[in-house]
This record gives structure tokens, C-alpha cells and sequence, in this order.
């Protein structure tokens, strides 16, 4: 078989490695593209890269452990491990559930508001602020009705299913493309140094105040966050794969997860860094969904369509995310009180994250900026699981003659070791840079 026709075979099977990229292309990894570039220029290209390198070689240690085993995640860190590190992944994997909730709510909220305002003129004065967030809370429930009403359709109506997962899939094409065409028209109008965007992906220099390192955290809490890594062995176990699959499984992160996330997070931070770095303008304000929309609009979209595409793809990027973190509470509620699919109590696990529908409260002061905080605070909970992983690595009761040997144990420990030492030193950087001991 040509590697052409394989790679071919690969997308149209498609796996749990495209419901990962769904989850982690969301608002979290568009909002923290678009820092990068507004904030920074093309200086911090490589800490997506990096951050994605980081969570892809995690993603293959639990591919290899679940299909040459058939053995839930949960379970087998749990019987091999620890009780409680398995106890401290799966409630890490609800809580970073609930936290990034709190900004992916009103993001979702903002976006509809800023839809509202442009297609009917309707909108709420800025200084009637308790009116305007009532308003938005209002927004922000009618996102969790549809949330929920397509996880809970997930056991009845497949149709259902698939007409939402295309909607947020034709979505979140329309943003990648629109930013793509800005790129597009900047470099054609000279306006992009290559030679600069280059340089931006090799690690050269550290983001030394207190908005670099919490974009820096954000961007391994949303590359591969830790309810990513909790929910992935159970969409494994559920296609019915098994040991024969494991080098797909593998493609199948590469090409549905690693390629379009190093691709689409790329073209958001260039497109902003041509069109919203510089100036005095505080990092809040270039991140409002006005001055992003004004990247379209005067890359030729016109003055309706690009002021749309944004909220319009942001929005949709959002809901997809969240309806993933209900799954994901739906999968911990699973092993941790026995909840199965399709019945009430699983249900009301799926909805855990509700309480951070509250988040559109500190949309008016905080805006899309409310999505580097959380994110960051969920890139603080990966090692637990990263630690877990490795002890399973090389628990040969777990893997028997599965577990690695010889060279290749050598390089695999190595590079996941590497991951959570750089996991270990970003989260003592930033947490010095926070305290002023590093300062510019």
C-alpha cells in the first residue's frame, strides 16, 4: 500500500485522535493563539509547538498502555500506581473541566452578544452593567441547553449528533480559513518578515512578566489538557480498538490532532501578529472581539462578513469545547460513582461544570483575557497525570511483554521524563515571574 493511499485510509478512519482535536481546537487554544501574536509579535511562536510536543508524547504512552492492555486508564493507575494519584487525576480532570468552564462560558457569551449586536444593531449600554450581565447569563444558559441536549441525544439520536459535530466543524473551518486569507493578504502586501516568523519557533528568549508566562501556562493547559488525557483512553476503548491498532492510533493523533492544532494555532498567532501587535493599546483591548474582527474586515471580507467570522467561529469553536468537557465529567462520574452511560445519574455527571456558567460575570472587566488565567491554572494540574504514566511505562505486572525494552524503553522514558521536567521548570518559572523574584 503507498503511504499516500495510507494516509488517506487514516483520515477517512478516523479516530479518537480527531475528537481530541475538536476538544483542544477551541476557544482556549484560539484565544491563546491570538495573545501570542497581539501581545508578542512572532517572538513566541515555538511555545505551542512545543506545548503540543509535550501532550502528543503523553498521548502515545496512554495509547500504548490502553490498547496492549484493554484496560481503563482510570483502573489501571489505580490497581498499578496509586488509589490516590488515579483519585488526584480523575478529580484534576473534573476540576480543569469546571475552571476552563468559567471563561469558555462567556466567551461563548460574548461572542452571541457581539453576533446580536452586529446582525440586529441590538445592544446593551456598557455602563448598565448589571442589566448587560444578566443578559449575557441569559446567553451563556441558553449555550449549556444545547450543550446538554446534545450529550445527553449521544446514547438516543446519532443524527442529532452528527448535524451538531458538522455545524461545529463548518464553524471552526470558516475561522481557519478566514485567518488564513488575512495571512495571505499580509504577506502578499509585504507586510509579514518570513525570516522573523521562522526565528519565532526557535526558543530563544522566556516571557518575563506576568501576562508572558500566564499566556506561556495557557498554552500547555490548551494544547493537551489534563481532561484530554482522562477522556482519550475511554474514546480509544470505545471504538473497540485493541492491540492491532496501536500504530493507527498513533497516526491518528498525528494527523487529527498534532498537524491541524501546529497548523491552525500558527495561522491565528502570525495573522494577529501582523494585524494587532504594537501600540499602546492594553493587552485587553486588542483582544476584544471588535479590533480581532477588524483583522477581516480589512483583509477584504467586507464590513459585514469580517466583522461576523469571528464571534461566528469563535462561538462555535467554544460550544464544541464545552460539550467535550461534559463528556469528560460524564467519563470521571463513570469511575468514581459507577454512573453509566445513558442513565440519570450519568447525566447529572455530565453537568457538573454548570456552576461556571457564572463566568460571564467577570466578562465586562476581564473579557477574552479571562481565558489565560484559567487555562493556565489547568496547565498546573498535567503533571499529576504525567507522573502517573510514566510509573505505568514501566510497570511490566501492567504491560507484561508489552512494557518497553532496550532502546526504545530508553527513549521513551527520556522523552516523557523531558515532558514533565519541562511541565515542572514552566510552572516554577511562572510561578517566580508572579512572585517579582524574575523580573525584566
Amino acid at each position: 500500500m503507498s503511504t499516500h493511499t495510507s494516509i488517506i485510509q487514516y483520515v477517512r478512519r478516523g479516530g479518537p485522535g480527531w475528537l481530541q482535536g475538536a476538544m483542544t481546537l477551541g476557544g482556549g487554544s484560539a484565544i491563546t493563539s491570538l495573545t501570542i501574536g497581539a501581545a508578542f509579535g512572532y517572538e513566541f511562536l515555538w511555545v505551542q509547538p512545543v506545548a503540543m510536543l509535550i501532550g502528543c508524547i503523553m498521548l502515545f504512552a496512554i495509547c500504548h498502555q490502553t490498547l496492549s492492555t484493554g484496560e481503563r486508564p482510570y483502573q489501571a493507575m489505580k490497581r498499578h500506581v496509586s488509589p490516590i494519584l488515579a483519585m488526584a487525576w480523575a478529580l484534576a480532570a473534573l476540576a480543569s473541566s469546571v475552571i476552563f468552564g468559567f471563561s469558555h462560558y462567556p466567551l461563548g457569551a460574548g461572542m452571541a452578544e457581539q453576533l446580536l449586536s452586529v446582525t440586529t444593531g441590538f445592544q446593551i449600554d456598557a455602563d448598565r452593567v448589571l442589566l448587560r450581565n444578566l443578559f449575557l447569563l441569559l446567553l451563556a444558559v441558553l449555550i449549556w441547553m444545547l450543550c446538554a441536549y446534545v450529550v445527553w441525544q449521544r446514547d438516543k439520536s446519532a443524527r442529532v449528533v452528527l448535524i451538531f459535530e458538522n455545524l461545529v466543524k463548518s464553524v471552526t473551518l470558516l475561522v481557519i480559513l478566514s485567518f488564513t486569507w488575512v495571512v495571505i493578504r499580509a504577506a502578499s502586501a509585504s507586510e509579514i518578515s518570513w525570516g522573523t516568523v521562522l526565528m519565532g519557533f526557535v526558543p530563544t528568549s522566556l516571557p518575563n512578566d506576568f501576562d508572558g508566562v500566564t499566556t506561556m501556562m495557557s498554552a500547555l493547559g490548551t494544547a493537551v489538557g489534563i481532561n484530554m488525557t482522562f477522556v482519550y483512553g475511554y474514546t480509544l476503548l470505545d471504538r473497540g480498538w485493541g492491540r492491532e491498532d496501536r500504530q493507527f492510533a498513533r497516526m491518528d493523533v498525528v494527523l487529527g490532532l498534532v498537524l491541524p492544532y501546529l497548523i491552525v494555532t500558527s495561522l491565528i498567532s502570525i495573522a494577529a501578529a501582523s494585524a494587532l501587535f504594537g501600540g499602546d493599546m492594553s493587552l485587553q483591548g486588542r483582544l476584544s472581539p471588535e479590533n480581532a474582527s477588524t483583522m477581516f474586515v480589512q483583509a477584504g471580507l467586507g464590513e459585514l462578513a469580517g466583522r461576523l467570522v469571528f464571534p461566528l467561529g469563535i462561538l462555535g469553536m467554544v460550544i464544541g469545547t464545552l460539550v467535550m468537557h461534559m463528556l469528560t465529567c460524564g467519563a470521571v462520574g463513570r469511575e468514581l460513582w459507577g454512573t453509566e452511560p445513558g442513565t440519570t445519574a450519568y447525566k447529572l455527571s455530565c453537568l457538573l461544570p454548570t456552576p461556571a456558567i457564572l463566568g460571564v460575570f467577570l466578562w465586562s472587566s476581564m473579557g477574552p483575557y479571562l481565558v489565560l488565567p484559567t487555562s493556565a491554572i489547568c496547565g498546573i494540574l498535567l503533571p499529576i497525570a504525567y507522573v502517573g504514566w510514566v510509573l505505568l511505562n514501566n510497570n511490566s505486572a501492567f504491560l507484561g511483554k508489552d512494557r518497553p525494552a532496550g532502546n526504545r524503553a530508553l527513549l521513551f522514558n527520556a522523552a516523557m521524563i523531558l515532558s514533565i521536567t519541562m511541565v515542572f521548570a514552566s510552572v516554577i518559572y511562572s510561578t517566580l515571574v508572579g512572585m517579582g523574584i524574575i523580573t525584566a
